[in-house]
């Protein structure tokens, strides 16, 4: 029990970095808190210091998640200390726990007051070492919505809705046999909710018509107006 409790810990302050305030500071000399939209995200940092930093912090974001499962999970050896009713082995149990505890470090930050980013990054890099066939369908259905509309926020919502779509449309209509699929969907949709708790003023802003758009990325599709309400719900 003690070495899965400090393995959630690592992996909370792994997750805790905030990597797009640290890249602010050293490279541009400014708290990124305070320009844009306020977020210490990747969207942010790339549209207020340009894409070659807001890819550097979006590379350092997935990182943690993956840094997470890969290598602090691995810390653990022996028994679980709980009953594990799952056909997972042990250590994938323990991946699952260490991700997720670097999402929550990601969205409350304990070297930010526990705020934080919203958690995409990080969540993709957790999932990509847990489930790779379905966080890169995601990662597709988020390319296409950020290209249809320009909107980041609404890529990154979309793709979390399809990643425990995808895993149940493999599983209840296609007979794909996932391991352990009634752990994993659950585990899914609770890591979707967080993300859609994390998004809660996009949401707002998106349902207003007041969300910032990338133009420059928008390649084909109209200018949603009223249709984002509906779309959304």
């Amino acid at each position: 029990m003690y070495l899965l409790s400090l393995i959630i810990i690592l992996s909370y302050i792994v997750g805790s970095i905030p990597t797009g305030l640290l890249v602010g500071r050293w490279f541009k000399g400014i708290d990124i808190r305070r320009h844009g939209s306020g977020n210490i995200g990747s969207t942010n940092v790339m549209r207020t210091l340009g894409w070659k930093l807001g890819l550097l912090v979006q590379t350092g974001d997935i990182a943690k998640g993956l840094f997470a499962v890969l290598v602090i999970a691995r810390l653990h050896y022996g028994d679980f200390p709980f009953t594990n009713r799952t056909p997972f082995d042990d250590i994938t149990i323990v991946q699952i726990i260490a991700g997720a505890a670097a999402v929550i470090g990601h969205i409350f930050s304990v070297f930010l007051n526990f705020r934080g980013g919203k958690g995409i990054n990080t969540a993709a890099g957790m999932l990509v070492g847990i489930a790779p066939i379905d966080i890169s369908i995601a990662v597709i259905v988020f390319v296409i919505v950020l290209l249809s509309t320009g909107y980041v926020s609404l890529g990154s919502l979309s793709a979390a809705t399809a990643f425990p779509t995808t895993m149940f449309i493999r599983f209840n209509v296609f007979n794909v046999d996932i391991p352990s699929y009634h752990t994993l969907i659950l585990f899914s949709i609770a890591t979707t909710l967080l993300l859609y708790y994390a998004h809660r003023s996009n949401i707002r802003r998106l349902l207003a018509g007041q969300e910032n758009r990338f133009n420059r990325v928008k390649l084909f599709g109209k200018k949603m107006g009223s249709s984002m309400k509906t779309f959304l719900f």
